[in-house]
């Protein structure tokens, strides 16, 4: 069996090398001491993709190396969640031998939950036909028996859907119980048990604030709803339809009341904060009801554009969650000049690998 393994002796060392680079890179700004959140060795990712290789009557998971972009056989993934690794192998079991679900495989992507639900796409290089449909049918109706299980099937111009197209998570986050639904596409953390311990450092960052929050690219409500309980009242935007679609079902799921989510981007909300243009979607929401003394950021790998960094550094409380140190060192030299870092973290999302997620806590000077 070839499996992809993790050497866990060396995971101390690796977050420490990451806490003594994001120290230095920091150090510029007087940040206090980094706070730093460790991840499970092992079996920490509960979303993965593959690649699928048909080598005769063989079918197996495949990985290509980084540096010499050699394929590499992949029946057990050591990063990958228990669940994964269990539907990994129960996959290659049933298409192995059927040869309408296996004609022109070429991708499995693999979302699982905490919670124990799974969701499975099966990309192909041919139409889904009918008899396709009906042998993915079975197929779902067989492994139902044992497992919480949906499937997607996508092909050119092509989705077709067995069950749902999300699963629905179950965070703990200081013993209390949060619900989201994670759409197939859409982004989600990657790593659940991490995910828990960075919505604590923002619970505990937002305790004592008592006013209200503005969150940019809120996604699903990740961060907005396990705050909501934290201020008197939450507004949030985000420009995808289905991470809207999937936060407003998340604000219902956990019964929050003082959340409202509107569908733009940063710049949009910008230009509407300065009131120089007006629009639809805002109909019914008096901005300038809103209390927000607090802002919360999660942008994209790319950081903020410098409209934004003049918009955010106009709230007296700034939290930014950061998936990449540069970027974030950019924006925090135009933010540093009117507001300094009280807090700083890092949460260990991708073990083993150069990635940083950080969340920064700045205060107005």
């Amino acid at each position: 069996m070839a499996v992809i393994t993790i050497d866990t002796s060396t995971y101390e060392q690796q977050l420490k090398e990451k806490q003594q680079r994001i120290s230095a890179q920091f150090a510029r700004f007087d940040a206090p001491q980094l706070e730093v959140y460790d991840s499970p060795k092992s079996h920490y990712r509960q979303r993965c993709e593959f690649r699928v290789w048909h080598d005769g009557d063989d079918l197996f998971h495949i990985m290509f190396d980084q540096q010499t972009k050699e394929k590499i056989r992949v029946d057990q993934f050591d990063p990958g969640a228990p669940l994964v690794n269990e539907m990994m192998q129960v996959m290659m079991d049933k298409l192995r031998h059927n040869e309408i679900l296996r004609r022109k495989l070429f991708q499995i992507d693999y979302l699982t939950t905490l919670s124990g639900e799974v969701l499975i796409s099966l990309l192909y290089h041919r139409a889904l036909d009918d008899t396709w449909q009906e042998a993915m049918q079975a197929l779902r109706h067989e492994l139902q028996q044992s497992y919480k299980v949906d499937f997607i099937g996508r092909a050119r111009k092509q989705k077709v859907v067995f069950g749902d197209d999300f699963v629905t998570e179950r965070l703990t986050v200081n013993d209390k119980q949060y619900t989201y639904q994670q759409v197939e596409n859409s982004f989600t953390q990657p790593n659940a048990a991490v995910n828990e311990k960075m919505l604590a450092w923002a619970q505990d960052l937002c305790a004592p604030l008592q006013n209200d929050l503005l969150e940019l690219y809120c996604g699903n409500g990740n961060f907005s709803i396990a705050l909501a309980g934290q201020f008197n009242r939450v507004l949030a935007t985000e420009i995808s339809k289905s991470s809207v679609h999937s936060a407003q079902y998340n604000i219902a799921a956990n019964e929050v009341d003082n959340l409202d989510i509107i569908r733009m981007s940063s710049e949009e909300f910008t230009a509407a904060m300065k009131g120089e243009k007006q629009f639809s979607r805002l109909k019914g929401i008096d901005l300038h009801s809103y209390n927000c003394q607090t802002i919360l950021v999660d942008p994209p790998r790319a950081g903020m554009d410098e409209l934004t960094c003049k918009l955010v550094s106009q709230y007296d409380n700034i939290i930014y969650i950061s998936c990449n140190p540069d970027t974030l060192e950019r924006d925090l030299e135009l933010l540093c000049e009117t507001h300094q870092v009280s807090r700083i973290a890092i949460f260990d999302q991708f073990p083993y690998t150069h990635h940083v997620e950080s969340g920064v806590f700045l205060t107005r000077k």
